[in-house]
């Protein structure tokens, strides 16, 4: 099973992505753990990545595209793996198409989670309330000022992902807004449904 999980910042991704590692035993594959580890590997392309970094630039998809193929081909993702931030753009896709094919897999699903953002902004005010309340330090980011980039960045970034695997016919939605036990249920329908149609 491999898939992809889509949302807006403060959309639940990891949270959710953490309860599909649990119960289905696949590893959650994020570019900047990928990155980090690589960087502090101490290997040639490590070096690079740790200049590019430290430089505060972008590293670039042709070192991920580099890191993404090395990390797929470890023996915890042969059953399957969830793609974590590594798919924030339409040539980011298209490289993680060609990934797979090179190994002669395929992406299983692309799940949406679909949320209201004002509602999380208003949820994001409540939790910095309630840290503030307990006494303990509130996160830089999050404020509603960053917030709100970070969610005109995705949408103008990341969004344009919708339609283009809605086209593959890969993609499918899920209401982001219902509790944490009620997104799991409903990703956890579409996961079993893939997984009896693999069989």
């Amino acid at each position: 099973m491999i898939l992809i999980l889509l949302g807006p910042p403060g959309a639940g991704k990891g949270t959710q992505a953490q309860r599909i590692v649990a119960r289905r035993g696949i590893p959650q594959l994020s570019t900047g753990d990928m990155l980090r580890a690589e960087r502090d590997s101490g290997s040639p392309l490590g070096k690079k990545v740790k200049a590019i970094m430290d430089g505060g630039s972008l590293v670039s998809d042709d070192i991920i595209e580099k890191l993404i193929t090395a990390r797929i081909r470890e023996p915890d993702c042969k059953p399957g793996f969830i793609l974590d931030g590594a798919v924030r753009t339409v040539g980011q896709a298209k490289m993680i198409d060609r990934v797979l094919k090179k190994q002669k897999r395929a992406l299983d699903v692309v799940i949406e989670l679909v949320v209201d953002e004002n509602e999380l902004v208003n949820r994001l005010k409540k939790r910095v309330a309630e840290t503030i309340a307990a006494g303990r330090p509130v996160r830089p980011d999050d404020n509603e000022e960053t917030f709100r980039k970070r969610q005109a960045v995705y949408r103008q970034e990341t969004a344009p992902l919708i339609p283009f695997y809605e086209g593959q016919g890969k993609l499918r939605k899920v209401d982001g807004m219902g509790s944490v036990a009620e997104v799991a249920a409903a990703i956890d329908a579409i996961l079993d449904e893939i997984a009896a149609e693999k069989r």
